[in-house]
């Protein structure tokens, strides 16, 4: 990951630090030896069932203790609760609600149990409602909500009192497409206003598409982390991209004039085709190169959706064969 200096150059001051974090349930494992630095920016969590990121999301929001190591986030340790936790929101992926409570109330009284006097957590709560867009749905009960509305009603709570870190467990499950590219574009917001968003999914392409950089993690232990393009690059599994253009069949037969393409397949329209290369970076400067000398028509290019996949199942079958 990129280096970002805090004040007096102090780059913890701005991250969340993992040292040497391990988690143990008895003899179960949660987690076990992390060691990580999260910086401003998307990152995405990647795992499936039993990998440990909710252990690890729930350590880093301070919910549970480690066995051992030692955690700060914004330069703040669990043990300075007040400061600790003013400047985190949570989103879990599990549904809690007080019986009967509407939208409003639900997220003006978590305010108001947090120390905000009546009018800004009146303000606050309409603020944060707005911005998932649930106005109208506002007044009714969280029990009559869809599961969308539920995710997004959590949301809110977690971004209601403006935290400077988002740590959000599953939180784009049970969206419908236009509610998930609302929320998308929300962390994406936080994002670039210089905070912290931790985003943890078993649905890796969708990771690779939001994030900036992404942790992979498996039965409790880091297998890697960065620039996702950067680790594909570094294990040697070859990326694949795809690109929409008229002139596809023309750049399938000339592709492999260009270095580090390995595979070359039209797409079953006749309107696109998939490419493989094990050089992503060198690939895209020299078939931009390659595009204006020709003059081909481009419509879109990018990482296909399962380059997540590709990586994450490389990266496991080395860890198990090292174990």
């Amino acid at each position: 990951m990129s280096n970002t200096s805090g004040i007096n150059g102090d780059k913890s001051s701005c991250n969340i630090s993992l040292r040497d974090i391990s988690k143990f349930y008895g003899d179960i494992l949660g987690v076990n030896r992390i060691g990580l630095d999260i910086e401003p920016g998307i990152t995405g969590l990647v795992g499936p069932n039993g990998a440990g990121k909710s252990t690890l999301m729930n350590l880093i929001a301070g919910l549970i203790p480690p066995t051992r190591g030692s955690l700060e986030v914004l330069g703040v340790t669990p043990s300075d609760p007040e400061v600790f936790f003013r400047q985190l929101g949570y989103c879990t992926q599990y549904d809690s609600f007080p019986a009967g409570i509407n939208g409003h109330d639900f997220i003006y009284s978590t305010l108001r149990v947090h120390g905000y006097d009546k009018s800004p957590a009146l303000e606050l709560t309409q603020q944060a409602i707005e911005q998932v867009s649930l106005s109208k749905a506002a007044k009714q009960t969280v029990s009559s909500y869809s599961k969308g509305m539920r995710q997004r009603i959590k949301l809110v709570q977690a971004i209601s009192h403006q935290p400077e870190v988002l740590i959000l467990d599953e939180p784009l499950n049970g969206l419908d497409p236009m509610a998930r590219a609302q929320v998308i574009a929300l962390f994406r917001e936080f994002a670039d206003a210089g905070k912290i968003v931790l985003i943890s999914s078993q649905i890796l392409h969708e990771v690779d598409l939001v994030s900036d950089r992404v942790v992979l993690i498996n039965s409790g232990y880091l297998v890697a982390e960065g620039d996702l393009n950067k680790i594909q690059s570094e294990t040697g599994e070859p990326m694949k991209i795809f690109i929409r253009s008229t002139d596809a069949t023309t750049i399938a037969a000339k592709v492999f004039d260009l270095e580090n393409v390995v595979e070359a397949q039209l797409h079953y329209d006749g309107g696109g085709l998939f490419i493989r290369t094990t050089d992503a970076d060198s690939f895209f400067l020299s078939i931009n190169r390659k595009v204006i000398e020709e003059g081909w028509a481009i419509e879109s290019m990018g990482p296909a959706d399962e380059t997540a996949e590709a990586v994450y199942q490389h990266l496991i079958v080395e860890q198990q064969v090292a174990t």
